[in-house]
């Protein structure tokens, strides 16, 4: 088993993670993740009336972010609570993110995954040597089987984003970004689960406590910027949207988070996500999926909140399925 962590220190997911355990993060995976470059595009600074700069994380292994957390979750494990490998419930890129550190860690991975989910990313799953476990496209759904399997098998959760562990690698991208670029003031990134969100601001505020923090959310799943404005979690809604990996409701853990350190979450329509998306395809030739792409339609919708502005946006993936191209073009305002 190659085990990342010679100190044989337990993981502790369920407390909150700081500045810290970005830093620590950062160490632990950077023998196996890829430092994905940073970005820029004049003709879209032209557009949005500020400076962009674009984190590519879907040149990421695995196609996005999520396996920077995914891959400290794995490696923060002793050897003793590897044994019996890890499970998780996903939809797409956290399962495939998941797999791959597994598969790199030599440990068993299961996923439980709802129905419906995108066939590339099932695909990858199953590609990097994971167990996959149906289950129905609910919350509920996801938890109760999630719970059986553990229970069966004795092998360790890692939740998508309710876990410390994974809300600490994600803050990897932007440090990266902010090593890169200092002169960033703000950092916009999509919000699902929170923990892209929280570890970003964790990250940006610990590396310069003035850098503003926007979440990018889906009009049709706005569970998060409904929580922030009515000042409690929301759960048990259903999400309406293309963007496949934007479906999920804060956390107990990632809603604090959110909460004390964002400065707001813009909601965003499909059709103006679908709308940035292309602009990314045609102006910067990179292949990004719809969740990927909402961080600059938000920016596009805002141009007064980011008028001058420099921003770092985080292209959180690009696992598109092809096959389902015409109907998501569809969407496009010039379809």
């Amino acid at each position: 088993m190659n085990n990342a962590d010679t100190a044989q220190t337990p993981a502790k997911p369920h407390a909150a993670p700081d500045f810290d355990a970005v830093l620590t993060a950062a160490s632990r995976i950077a023998p196996h993740i890829n430092p994905t470059p940073v970005l820029h595009a004049r003709t879209l600074d032209a557009i949005a009336g500020c400076r962009l700069l674009f984190k590519c994380e879907n040149l990421q292994r695995a196609g996005s972010f999520k396996f920077r957390g995914a891959c400290n979750a794995v490696f923060s494990l002793t050897d003793a609570q590897a044994a019996n490998g890890v499970v998780t419930q996903s939809s797409g890129n956290h399962g495939g993110a998941v797999a791959l550190a597994c598969r790199e860690r030599g440990i068993a991975a299961t996923v439980v995954v709802p129905r419906g989910a995108s066939r590339v990313k099932l695909a990858a799953m199953e590609s990097y040597g994971a167990r996959i476990v149906p289950c129905e496209p609910t919350q509920a759904s996801r938890d109760e089987v999630t719970a059986r399997v553990v229970e069966e098998t004795g092998a360790v959760l890692v939740h998508p984003f309710n876990d410390a562990r994974v809300i600490a690698g994600q803050g990897t991208a932007t440090l990266e970004m902010l090593r890169f670029a200092p002169d960033i003031d703000t950092v916009v990134v999509p919000v699902s689960g929170g923990g892209l969100i929280s570890g970003t601001a964790l990250a940006a505020l610990g590396v310069d406590p003035s850098i503003q923090v926007y979440g990018a959310e889906p009009a049709g799943a706005r569970d998060a910027h409904d929580s922030l404005k009515q000042g409690e979690r929301i759960t048990g809604r259903v999400a309406d949207t293309v963007c496949d990996g934007l479906r999920a409701e804060l956390g107990t853990l990632t809603y604090p988070l959110v909460r004390q350190l964002v400065r707001d979450i813009l909601l965003v329509e499909d059709t103006q996500t679908v709308d940035a998306m292309l602009l990314v395809w045609e102006r910067m030739k990179l292949v990004i999926e719809p969740s990927a792409a909402i961080g600059l339609a938000a920016v596009l919708a805002n141009p007064g909140q980011f008028a001058g502005r420099t921003v770092g946006i985080v292209l959180s993936g690009g696992n598109i399925d092809l096959y389902e191209l015409s109907e998501l073009l569809s969407l496009a305002s010039r379809g």
